[in-house]
């Protein structure tokens, strides 16, 4: 809030905006109210009472009292009551001025007279329906998530996967599965008839994107840093749990590993993230985005120096990029708390402090939060913030040099680790399938045939005693031309 005399004149001189605007001291109680209704509904703003003109004429006001009973009147006018600090006396250019301020991220959804207005440039504009909706959703004045899915009955709901859940919960027999999720938010009586939430059809339904649209998460893994025509991409659908599940799959499978290679080919492999960091984001996209929003779903993308996750839909309620470390708000309570239920997050954490104390431990930098022109996104980045000293362990540039160019999963570059900084000249599909213990054969010879295709490594000998070499050291045996 605008607390001092030179802050008011700073904000005067940039001229009227979103954020700022005035009006002399004999404004109708209409246009006074109408500014801020639209303040409100937008990104909040100031309104000084007793300032003319484009130019912002300080002609003061003559008497403060009533200017400021006006500046409420206008307030309590509005449906509901605008809630904000008493508009306060200040002075510019020793004419008095009554400021007002609305803080940015209001509860509620405000009309007056009728109208839910909003700022657009210097104008209030009148919402149209779709906006409208989208806000009061944003708001948390209805809840998408509880609403009825249109053309669904019972039998869209994977019962296996309820029957599981109520499991979880213990004490509900199968008499009470119905009324449990009744309870939960995940069915809904209209009519007489129980009938899927959105929420239900999310976390339960057998095909969720036959009914909601863009309720899945495109991932994809890109070897430079902007995205281009080579990259590993994985299409996440089905209900909320399964693609937590299979999101967190991907991330393990393409997230880089350091991979330290002992004298008796034990494994050690540290991330480029910390995995919790990079598991709790998609846990809070798929939690937290607006599902209302079915044109774009969710995008984990991960490039070779940062990881995106993109949600569809704006922050929250009253939640901003400034606060968003110490406030709380829901979008999706009903999602919210059956994903507690089945563990994946905690219902009170919401894993912001969480991600920022990993990144903090593993020597990276803190998460960037960004709202964007249609979602919000969260950044990783993997460089340290401080570069360790150097010592004689050999290191891999298998991004930073010739192969930046070449899509690696991380087998593959267990394997060109294996062979530069354990120095040794040749690899096998066994010694590969010692690293990778967990891996299937087959798995492990398409991804060394694969290394061949990309002219990485060249495979030498035949049948069980073939093997694999850097395709730079058969360059660098060629005779000078």
């Amino acid at each position: 809030m605008t607390t001092s005399n030179d802050d008011l004149h700073h904000l005067i001189k940039g001229g009227r905006s979103e954020r700022i605007d005035w009006l002399p001291e004999n404004a109708a109680l209409d246009s006074i109210a109408a500014i801020l209704a639209a303040m409100a509904n937008s990104a909040g703003g100031t309104l000084v009472i007793g300032v003319l003109g484009p130019a912002g004429a300080p002609i003061g006001v003559k008497d403060v009292e009533a200017s400021i009973d006006k500046v409420i009147q206008a307030a309590l006018a509005i449906d509901p009551a605008l809630i904000i600090p008493i508009p306060k006396a200040l002075t510019l250019r020793e004419k008095p001025v009554i400021v007002c301020h609305v803080p940015p991220g209001m509860p509620h959804v405000y009309a007056y007279d009728g109208r839910y207005l909003v700022r657009q440039g210097i104008d209030n504009a009148a919402l149209n329906p779709r906006d409208l909706r989208r806000l009061i959703l944003q708001r948390g004045e209805v809840s998408f998530e509880l609403e009825a899915v249109r053309g669904v009955s019972l039998d869209d709901l994977d019962w296996d996967k309820v029957r599981a859940y109520t499991t979880m919960l213990g004490g509900v027999g199968e008499q009470q599965i119905e009324q449990a999720l009744l309870r939960r938010g995940c069915l809904v009586d209209v009519d007489g008839r129980l009938r899927p939430t959105n929420a239900g059809i999310l976390l339960f339904g057998k095909e969720p994107q036959r009914h909601l649209r863009g309720s899945e998460i495109t991932a994809a893994r890109f070897p430079g840093d902007e995205m281009s025509d080579s990259f590993q991409r994985e299409d996440i659908t089905g209900t909320l749990p399964d693609q937590l599940r299979r999101a967190e799959t991907f991330l393990r499978d393409h997230l880089r590993k350091d991979v330290t290679i002992g004298k008796k080919m034990a494994r050690t492999d540290l991330y480029e993230y910390p995995l919790e960091a990079a598991r709790e984001l998609v846990v809070n996209a798929v939690a937290h985005r607006d599902y209302s929003i079915t044109g774009d779903g969710i995008r984990l993308f991960i490039f070779r120096t940062r990881m995106d996750v993109i949600s569809p839909g704006g922050l929250a309620g009253h939640v901003t990029v400034d606060n968003i470390k110490d406030e709380r708000f829901s979008r999706n309570p009903v999602i919210v708390q059956v994903l507690a239920d089945m563990g994946f997050i905690e219902r009170l954490g919401y894993g912001v402090d969480r991600v920022i104390d990993l990144m903090q431990d593993h020597n990276l930098r803190a998460p960037e939060f960004a709202e964007t022109a249609g979602g919000f996104r969260v950044r990783l980045h993997n460089e340290p913030l401080i570069v360790p000293p150097d010592d004689d362990t050999p290191r891999l540039q298998v991004d930073n040099g010739k192969y930046q160019d070449k899509a690696i999963n991380p087998r593959q570059e267990a394997a060109l680790r294996y062979l530069v900084e354990g120095r040794n000249t040749r690899i096998t599909n066994s010694e590969l399938q010692a690293l990778c213990p967990d891996v299937h054969p087959e798995t492990i010879r398409r991804d060394l045939s694969d290394l061949v295709s990309k002219t990485i490594l060249v495979k030498l000998g035949q049948k069980r005693g073939s093997y694999y070499v850097l395709a730079t050291s058969i360059e660098a045996e060629q005779p000078a031309p």
